[in-house]
């Protein structure tokens, strides 16, 4: 059979699963993951770490991706749940600080590196990821649900997305930049999502939010360029002439000096030429 060739775990012979044999197998996943990564994880090698025969994997997992599927569904039945310090900022770095502990030790940060991994290679190991983390996100209800109450999160803060903003810059130099974190990662990663809290940063709600900018808003932008009132008096010159709302500037009184003594230079004179309103009686005339 191959990886992806069997049915969902858990829809066959759901009654057969003991907690005792599902434990094992997951174990054997885990370390398999750790040692070898997604392209070394088989069956026969889980077959052999766990104790549970070849056969008896296939007819209940199906394969490679059902184990890691069920490994990942087996991980999000723990109890955990999120910090509750009494205050956000307090809950915010103790999330962090989870975070740190967990990938922050090679030992530790082994397995969940290895799942991440495998998603990028399997289709059913990144939606079972995306699972696992779509349910512990949401267990973060009760830690933004507490902070509204206090008054410390304005109403509609998305949890998800808070939860999302503390562990991705530490995500990031783990798996990305492969760089260490420690507990001063992990802080400032939760003051910066604190601030972004208090500044709405993770609502829904517009109906508070300041109007645009001109500056950063096209649509503003052009409707205060196309208003007559705000219109620049050096723009269209003929648009203004014909309405006799501009006049040319009359030349200085240190122009018309250096007109009248010869000093002015080729094109200068008295003053710069008739007005709108001279034009106008011209024509009349």
């Amino acid at each position: 059979m191959t990886r992806d060739s069997a049915a969902a775990p858990g829809t066959v012979r759901p009654g057969g699963r003991t907690a005792r044999t599902r434990a094992a197998v997951r174990d054997a996943v885990l370390t398999g993951l750790a040692d070898h990564g997604y392209p070394g994880l088989t069956v026969e090698y889980v077959a052999e770490r766990s104790g549970v025969h070849k056969t008896t994997l296939y007819r209940r997992w199906g394969g490679v991706d059902g184990l890691l599927v069920d490994a990942l569904d087996l991980a999000g039945e723990d109890s955990w749940s999120p910090p509750d310090t009494g205050t956000l900022e307090g809950d915010l770095c103790a999330l962090a600080d989870e975070v740190a502990a967990t990938f922050g030790d090679r030992a530790t940060a082994a397995a969940p590196t290895a799942f991440i991994a495998a998603a990028f290679q399997s289709e059913r190991a990144a939606q079972g990821l995306r699972d696992f983390y779509r349910e512990r996100f949401a267990r973060c209800d009760p830690l933004i649900s507490r902070a509204i109450e206090r008054g410390e999160a304005p109403p509609g803060t998305d949890a998800g997305a808070v939860a999302r903003a503390v562990s991705a810059p530490l995500y990031f130099r783990v798996l990305v930049t492969r760089e260490p974190i420690d507990a001063t990662h992990a802080r400032q990663s939760a003051l910066a999502v604190l601030a972004a809290i208090q500044a709405g940063a993770y609502t829904d709600d517009t109906d508070s939010a300041p109007p645009p900018d001109a500056v950063g808003d096209p649509k503003a932008a052009t409707a205060q360029a196309t208003d007559p009132r705000d219109a620049d008096p050096r723009g269209d010159a003929s648009a203004a002439v014909s309405t006799g709302a501009v006049r040319e500037p009359a030349a200085s009184a240190t122009g018309r000096d250096r007109a009248g003594d010869g000093h002015g230079g080729a094109g200068r004179s008295d003053h710069s030429g008739p007005t709108a309103d001279e034009h106008t009686r011209r024509r009349e005339s």
